[in-house]
C-alpha cells in the first residue's frame, strides 16, 4: 500500500467487478477510504472484504444511482461514513447490443437512467460536498463505444453523453478547484468479453478493436484513475483519455479548428450540393470504427 491518497475519501459507482472492482481496489491500496457501490449487494461486499483483507479502507453502498434520492444517499452514506469526499469515479453502466429498429423503449430507458442520470446525479451531489470542501476529482467513464461500433448506438449515445457532461462540467467546476476527466479504458471484463468489437473487422486495419483484450486486464488500467484522483493530476481537467493498461491517449477535441470549409454569401440548396460535389468532397470524415467512408466518397475513390 502507498499514502498517495491517504486521508482522502472516494466513491467507484459499479464497482462490484470488472474495472470498478479495480478502480476500487487501487484506491484503497493508494490509502483512499472507498465506497464500493453496486446493486449487486453480495459482489460489493465481496470487494470490500478484499480490501479490508488488505489492510484498506472501505464500505459497501447498494445505492442505484438511476434514483436521485439514493444518488443523494450515496454522497451522503461517504460524508458520514468517511468525514467527506475527494474524489467520484462516475463507472456504473449498462450495455447491450441492439439494432436501432430492435430497440425497446425500456431498454434505452434504463440505459440512459443508469448511464447518463446516474453520473449525472452522482455528480450533482458530489461537486456541491467537493464545493464546500475547496475541490476534488471527478472521473467519468465513458466508451470507445462512443466513437462509433454498430449495434450499439443507444450505449453509444449514453457513453458520448459522458463526453460532453465531462467538457461542460470541467469549466463549471474548474474555480471551485475541482476536476473533471473523462477515460475510454479498454480490459476483458464481463461486459467486453463478448462484445461485437472482438470479431468485428474494420475496413482500414487488419485486426478487430478489440483485438487482444484477451490480454488487457482491469487493473493495469486502474493506475490512471488513481492518477487522475491525485494531486499528481493538479491542473488536468476536461480531458479525455483512452487507456488499455500499456498505451495512454489523448482523445482530441477541437470543435473551433478552422475546418475544411467554403462560404457563399447566398446559399440554396443548390449551390449547398454544389458545395459537396466541389470544394468540401474531399474532406467528407470516414466514421465508426470501421473508417468507413460515406457512399458518396466511396464511389469516387473506387
Amino acid at each position: 500500500m502507498t499514502n498517495l491518497l491517504g486521508g482522502r475519501a472516494a466513491i467507484v459507482t459499479g464497482a462490484g467487478r470488472g474495472l470498478g472492482r479495480a478502480y476500487a481496489r487501487d484506491l484503497a491500496a493508494a490509502g483512499a477510504s472507498v465506497v464500493v457501490n453496486d446493486v449487486d449487494v453480495a459482489e460489493a461486499r465481496s470487494v470490500v472484504d478484499e480490501i479490508t483483507s488488505a489492510g484498506g479502507s472501505a464500505i459497501v453502498s447498494a445505492h442505484d444511482v438511476s434514483d436521485p434520492d439514493a444518488a443523494d444517499a450515496l454522497i451522503a452514506t461517504c460524508v458520514t461514513a468517511f468525514g467527506g469526499l475527494d474524489g467520484l469515479v462516475n463507472n456504473a453502466g449498462l450495455y447491450h447490443e441492439a439494432q436501432p429498429w430492435d430497440e425497446r423503449p425500456a431498454a434505452m430507458r434504463r440505459a440512459v437512467l443508469v448511464n447518463v442520470l446516474g453520473a449525472m446525479q452522482c455528480q450533482a451531489a458530489a461537486s456541491a460536498v467537493m464545493r464546500e470542501r475547496g475541490g476534488g476529482a471527478i472521473v467519468n467513464a465513458s466508451s470507445g463505444g462512443m466513437f462509433g461500433f454498430p449495434s450499439v448506438s443507444t450505449y453509444a449515445a449514453t457513453k458520448g453523453a459522458l463526453a460532453a457532461l465531462t467538457y461542460s462540467s470541467a469549466l463549471d467546476l474548474e474555480a471551485a478547484g475541482i476536476r473533471v476527466n473523462a477515460i475510454s479504458p479498454m480490459a476483458l471484463t464481463r461486459m467486453t468479453e463478448n462484445a461485437l468489437g472482438r470479431g468485428l473487422a474494420p475496413s482500414t486495419k487488419d485486426a478487430p478493436p478489440l483485438a487482444g483484450i484477451d490480454d488487457m486486464r482491469p487493473e493495469a488500467v486502474a493506475p490512471l484513475v488513481t492518477f487522475l484522483l491525485s494531486d499528481l493530476a493538479e491542473g488536468i481537467t476536461g480531458q479525455f483519455f483512452r487507456f488499455d493498461g500499456r498505451k495512454v491517449s489523448v482523445v482530441t477535441t477541437n470543435p473551433f479548428a478552422d475546418h475544411p470549409n467554403t462560404s457563399a454569401d447566398d446559399w440554396t440548396p443548390r449551390t449547398m450540393a454544389a458545395a459537396f460535389t466541389g470544394p468540401l468532397a474531399a474532406h467528407l470524415q470516414p466514421y465508426g470504427v470501421e473508417r468507413r467512408l460515406p457512399p458518396r466518397q466511396r464511389a469516387t475513390t473506387r
